[in-house]
């Protein structure tokens, strides 16, 4: 294949998911500055290896691709970022307190959600991202973030439990206004 026949396969093949990619990017780095260095990067990478695409899912090898991508940068660019360590302490998140029961999430403002999903830990936010924005299913993802597709279950519940939890606590202050 000649270089211009794999330009051609590249763009037919992966551009269509550049809006998911910079979506992903963007809700991982908090930005749209980071995130388009992160998508910019991982678009680069993504035509040098694609010769390694073997023709799956281009969608998700895509979106592997930024989210490594992002970690690499997140290691350079902010070493102190939010993240948390996965172990049994963690897996123990208490349940939202009796009045986040009466918050409701579905008439709850589009900037609440979104600043409340935004201080998620990075790995919960990209869980919560990949499932609830970008719809890839539960061993999708498990393959995307090379993680058991146990954890990805836990890490979701856990984030939907910290999400429910942000929410009811900022109308529950709202309300107080």
């Amino acid at each position: 294949m000649d270089e211009r026949e794999r330009l051609q396969l590249f763009e037919q093949t992966v551009l269509p998911h550049l809006d998911a990619a910079y979506n992903l990017a963007r809700w991982l780095a908090g930005n749209d500055h980071d995130a388009q260095d992160v998508a910019q990067e991982a678009s680069l990478r993504a035509f040098r290896f694609f010769g390694t695409f073997r023709g799956e899912n281009a969608r998700a090898w895509l979106l592997t691709i930024v989210r490594n991508t992002f970690y690499t940068w997140l290691r350079k660019n902010r070493p102190t970022e939010k993240t948390i360590e996965i172990n049994d302490e963690t897996l123990d998140i208490e349940d939202s307190s009796t009045k986040a029961e009466a918050a409701n999430p579905q008439f709850a403002d589009v900037d609440a959600v979104r600043r409340a999903i935004a201080d998620l830990p990075v790995e919960f936010r990209e869980i919560v991202i990949l499932r609830e924005m970008e719809g890839f299913s539960y061993k999708e993802i498990a393959d995307l973030a090379e993680v058991p597709i146990g954890t990805v279950m836990s890490r979701l519940a856990r984030a939907r439990k910290l999400l429910h939890k942000r929410l009811a606590a900022e109308f529950d202050h709202g309300d107080q206004r």
